[in-house]
């Protein structure tokens, strides 16, 4: 099994101390070179007057900004402490058991705008970027990581086993799984949360995010590993309300509605 994450846009506050990363030991070298020139170009837009319109951000983030221009030398962490966001709350890394830790380590990828995908134990600094956004001189992130990550994501979910998809929209953008091999897309599914009040479902937003990482959480803590996907619903459904809907085209995932009834 495999769980695709976004990364959280709030980041902790760095410590004061510690080595910098070390770009060519990250997981999935052969992102490398793109990781280089997202690197190179989002320092060198820190370091413009207009700074923050160019990314996307008000005033108040004048700060996490003003960190970009230290990427190279800041200290890192590994990525399951960096990102602070409400999905990384609810998953409380922490605090999950020594096992859940390990099969995290092998099954949880996490997509980011900077890095492309990272391992939760891959060393990194507090960054401020968004996938949505787009650099100077390499135009919208998520097309300039299309073209490789379908690919690592692909190889990474290997022969078998379920890819469970907890990303947000722009991170999907960057590896929609119709990019995936048809074998891999047949294998995914696409977890939503809908809110049920009197008979009535809505998609939810924020509570969404706190509940994908309850979900990343609870099925890191099983000692379970479907090798399909209607496998997996009775593992999620012996926790929530859940729905499983097949695809709706080839090379579209499969949806896993995790219902919150009020």
């Amino acid at each position: 099994m495999l769980v695709l994450l976004p990364p959280s846009e709030s980041k902790a506050v760095p410590p004061k101390r510690g080595t910098a990363v070390a770009v060519d030991q990250l997981s999935f070298p052969e992102l490398t070179d793109l990781r280089k020139q997202v690197l190179e170009a989002l320092t060198e837009v820190s370091a413009r007057p207009d700074a923050l319109e160019r990314l996307g951000v008000g005033a108040s983030l004048t700060d996490e900004v003003a960190r970009n221009l230290t990427l190279h030398t800041a200290p890192a962490r590994p990525a399951h402490q960096v990102y602070t966001g409400v999905l990384y709350d609810a998953l409380d890394w922490a605090t999950l058991s020594p096992e859940a830790r390990r099969r995290g380590n092998r099954r949880v990828l996490v997509i980011s705008a900077l890095w492309g995908v990272l391992r939760p134990g891959d060393k990194v600094p507090s960054y401020r970027l968004s996938m949505d956004g787009e650099l100077p001189t390499l135009g919208p992130l998520a097309r300039h990581w299309r073209g490789e990550l379908p690919g690592v994501l692909a190889a990474a979910a290997g022969k078998r086993g379920v890819i469970v998809d907890c990303r947000s929209g722009p991170y999907v953008a960057a590896a929609p799984v119709s990019s995936f091999p048809a074998d891999v897309a047949a294998r995914t599914v696409a977890v939503r949360v809908l809110r049920e009040t009197a008979g009535k479902r809505s998609v939810v937003s924020h509570l969404a995010k706190h509940t994908r990482g309850e979900v990343t959480r609870f099925l890191l803590e099983q000692d379970a590993d479907p090798r399909s996907v209607p496998e997996l619903l009775p593992v999620i459904a012996g926790r929530w309300p859940s729905e499983l809907t097949e695809p709706a085209r080839p090379g579209a995932p499969w949806t896993l509605d995790v219902i919150l009834r009020d």
